[in-house]
């Protein structure tokens, strides 16, 4: 989920494109005002990506910005790394990622078929990436997967505004835990406000299931003045902390980065979440976005 900003709605298909996949229902692709050849892909009225077709490495939302920072620690620079994206969107990490680290192998993975096929025909992405993209439920999709396979596994699952409540529990946290390999990370989007006991409970869950986490947000956010995206990142082995702490001060936007006993006090007193008292991520409130 991102902030909007002046945009004009798509008039039509892409360049040198006869004819296009009509728009899902409840889907908007929205041409940005400030930046050719780039859009915004609007779901049920929240932006769910923005897509620079020229440039992979401009990510226009911060809380992107602040996955792209995981990414790039979670091996040496330009080294090709496996990644698995639960939530497809706009694939506009897979499209960094691709560019960033050359012959990485990436799988995504969406419910929303006519939406995959959207981005595919509108924002076509380099054919030479190794990306792969499935229409399924991200939870099932993930319980298929092999045993230690994914260097970086991305949680960025949205049904309109909110993450379905099987995408919030240990039990999926587990599921995702093993995939990874010893030294990879689990980066998740959570959205949340005001007194952020949502948020505070995916840190006790995730908590539950790998021993090592970070969690960074605006600090409006983490003062509960306004909603928005809290990104948790969670591995087997200590995380690069320090260098995430640096990328964070260094963003356009300021961020604050959560760890150790800072983020023990964040999330104390909660529980973790299973399948059986899950719920899905809080609506945020009207114009939120």
């Amino acid at each position: 989920m991102g902030r909007r900003r002046a945009r004009q709605r798509d008039g039509g298909p892409a360049p040198g494109e006869a004819s296009a996949p009509p728009v899902p229902p409840g889907a908007e692709l929205l041409a940005d005002a400030d930046r050719p050849e780039s859009w915004f892909l609007v779901v049920e009225g929240t932006p769910q990506s923005h897509v620079d077709l020229t440039d992979p490495t401009h990510l226009d939302f911060s809380y992107v910005r602040r996955i792209a920072h995981a990414a790039d620690l979670v091996a040496p620079e330009g080294e090709p790394i496996d990644a698995l994206h639960l939530g497809a969107g706009a694939l506009t990490l897979a499209r960094y990622v691709a560019h960033t680290r050359p012959g990485s192998r990436q799988r995504a993975v969406d419910v929303d078929a006519p939406l995959v096929e959207l981005v595919r025909r509108r924002l076509p992405w380099d054919r030479r990436a190794h990306l792969r993209v499935g229409i399924g439920d991200a939870r099932e999709w993930i319980a298929a997967r092999h045993d230690a396979t994914a260097d970086l596994v991305v949680s960025d699952v949205f049904a309109g505004a909110r993450t379905p409540a099987r995408l919030t529990s240990a039990e999926f946290y587990a599921e995702a835990a093993r995939v990874l390999r010893p030294g990879g990370f689990l980066v998740v989007n959570i959205g949340d406000g005001h007194t952020l006991d949502h948020a505070r409970a995916q840190v006790a869950t995730a908590a539950a299931v790998l021993p090592h986490l970070a969690l960074t947000a605006e600090p409006g956010v983490l003062r509960g003045r306004r909603f928005g995206n809290l990104v948790l990142v969670a591995g087997h082995r200590p995380l690069p902390v320090d260098d995430l702490c640096r990328r964070a001060h260094r963003d356009t936007e300021t961020t604050r980065l959560l760890a150790g006993g800072d983020l023990d006090r964040f999330a104390s007193g909660r529980r973790p979440v299973r399948d059986a008292d899950a719920v899905d991520s809080p609506a945020p409130p009207d114009g939120a976005f």
